[in-house]
């Protein structure tokens, strides 16, 4: 088969289409757009965490372990589609499997669900002012054992 480049117009044109409308969507939030500069507004905004301090400072290993979480499920999510794409197939009458595969999905949901349940209840998404105290008190604490550690390499030095 010779390769011919009007076959790859299409896409192309796809690829045109999607830079002309974001740059579209840019210039009219310019012009149209409420323009209020408030102190608010333009403080710097990261990941939920307040900006005070030093670039340097540690995140809390609730963030971490927030990603974690995140990634899990989300892998976990991801091998419904699979199963989705199978099913028909599987609950034909040629393999006749349709109770079968269902109920291993529906355990697999459940398990999930159960994690969920876990995840919540050990106050993993727990966003309250004590959760946030506890990181504070753990980011004092990370502080504190760095001070010690470059104390007692100075002094070996």
């Amino acid at each position: 088969m010779p390769f011919r480049l009007n076959d790859y117009l299409p896409v192309l044109l796809m690829f045109v289409v999607a830079g002309g409308f974001a740059v579209v969507n840019i210039f009219i939030s310019q012009f149209i757009g409420q323009r209020k500069r408030t102190r608010t507004k333009l403080m710097p905004y990261e990941c939920g965490k307040d900006p005070v301090g030093t670039a340097r400072e540690r995140f809390s290993v609730k963030f971490y372990l927030i990603a974690m979480i995140f990634i899990l499920f989300d892998i976990e999510v991801i091998f419904l589609v699979p199963w989705a794409v199978v099913f028909k197939t599987l609950a034909s009458p040629a393999y006749g499997l349709k109770n079968l595969v269902y109920f291993e999905m529906i355990i697999f949901i459940v398990l999930l669900l159960a994690g969920y349940v876990y995840v919540i209840k050990k106050g993993a998404f727990d966003w309250s002012d004590r959760a946030r105290r506890d990181a504070e008190a753990e980011g004092r604490l990370l502080a504190d054992m760095e001070r010690r550690q470059l104390e007692r390499t100075r002094t070996a030095a």
